[in-house]
């Protein structure tokens, strides 16, 4: 096999893969340097030279012209009387450059540099897959359900380029059919062995941006702001969003007429629940509207510590806390602030949780702090099986904390 002849048992990995014709040629050479140095243990005595423009290369070894019967080594050192056959001028101890056909490293080296380079074009398709994608880290990507496996499900885009979708990143409404197209975000590209793991994700909040950014042309041009993106995947979200212009209502720019600009997003992400609010720099106002349509009485803030008092009718708490406390948590990390929501009542005054810490364990109280329920009334007002819904404790302990409680307003 002459040279020429070698490259082009390349050109189909070549013209698959992409990989132009310099980038081809220089891992030819690195490959022939790697052959090199195995049969010969160094390449330091030969030069590899390749010609892109004619698609071909030579190998030249350079050896030291030594006086006859004098070499010690015939990879490195040549006779005088051997090199005087090529050039009658040639004298001890001047160097002597011959070209290596590659016919004649032998048919296993050839095999040998075949196998190198077939490494070296796949490690190098492998490095510009990683620079390409790592490059789309946050960007929306499309690609075809190829196997559904009980941790993960793999998908492959146009170019068979492979994704894969862990189980936590998908939607829990999520159900996959082989064949099917869907969207969701690069998440993570990193090397696993010698190949780049491309992860995706569809319940990142940067997922429900870039979708909003595909739906609605006025946060793709800049002329609204994505202020804040908040979710509990296909369950429910909140964004904040702003406008450069006070003329433009960015609220009912991004929710459409009907809402018909948000419809497509909330079937993506399988009928998740989006409340659109307008941004604010006043932490009051801000609270107020991440609670949503919600009849607040008073709310008092503790900037020092991001922190806000909600207080509110007792007929308003369950709309504040939401569905197992994801109205009050969705709103506490959109504004930034925690939030505790605090009735105001005519009836017997209500008791802070704070007040039975010694009667029982704070890990517990904070389990229903997290989800907005701050008074003993506001657990005592819920049953049971809407408490184990709500925070992760046992109905043992949740039986327990409610005689507590209700020891308090005993006479």
């Amino acid at each position: 096999m002459d040279n020429i002849a070698l490259i082009e048992s390349f050109g189909d990995f070549k013209d698959e893969k992409g990989i132009s014709k310099i980038d081809l040629m220089a891992i030819i050479e690195d490959s022939l340097k790697t052959l090199l140095r195995k049969r010969f243990d160094s390449d330091d005595h030969f030069d590899v030279i390749v010609n892109p423009d004619k698609g071909d290369f030579q190998i030249f070894l350079n050896k030291t012209i030594v006086e006859d019967e004098m070499s010690e080594d015939d990879d490195l050192e040549i006779e005088l009387s051997e090199a005087k056959k090529i050039d009658p001028t040639f004298e001890v101890g001047e160097d002597f450059t011959m070209e290596i056909p590659v016919a004649q490293l032998g048919r296993r080296n050839i095999l040998t540099l075949k196998q190198i380079l077939a490494t070296k074009l796949q490690e190098h398709n492998n490095a510009m897959l990683y620079e390409q994608f790592r490059d789309k880290i946050g960007e929306i990507v499309i690609g075809e359900i190829h196997h559904i496996r009980h941790k993960h499900v793999i998908l492959l885009d146009d170019e068979e380029n492979e994704f894969i979708l862990p189980k936590e990143n998908q939607i829990p409404s999520d159900f996959f059919k082989k064949g099917e197209n869907i969207r969701a975000i690069v998440e993570t590209v990193d090397f696993k062995g010698s190949k780049p793991q491309i992860i995706i994700s569809r319940t990142a909040p940067k997922f429900l941006e870039k979708l909003l950014e595909l739906e609605i042309p006025e946060i793709q041009d800049g002329t609204i702001m994505l202020k804040k993106v908040v979710r509990i995947p296909g369950e429910k979200a909140k964004i904040a969003v702003d406008a450069y212009d006070d003329r433009i209502d960015p609220v009912g720019a991004c929710v459409g007429v009907k809402g018909s600009r948000i419809h497509g997003v909330v079937r993506e992400l399988r009928n998740e629940n989006i409340d659109v609010i307008q941004w604010s720099k006043n932490p009051e106002i801000m609270v107020k509207r991440a609670l949503g349509n919600v009849t607040i009485n008073k709310i008092d803030i503790n900037e020092d510590a991001n922190y806000a008092l909600v207080y509110t009718p007792v007929e308003e708490i369950s709309k504040v806390i939401g569905k197992q406390g994801q109205n009050i948590r969705l709103a506490s990390w959109l504004s930034g602030y925690e939030i505790d929501v605090y009735r105001e009542s005519s009836e017997d005054d209500d008791v802070d949780l704070r007040e039975f810490n010694d009667d029982i364990e704070q890990w517990i109280l904070d389990e229903f702090k997290k989800v907005g329920l701050t008074t003993a009334k506001s657990v005592l007002d819920k049953d049971t099986e809407s408490l184990l819904n709500m925070v992760d404790l046992e109905e043992e302990t949740i039986e327990d904390v409610k005689r507590i409680l209700r020891e308090e307003f005993e006479d």
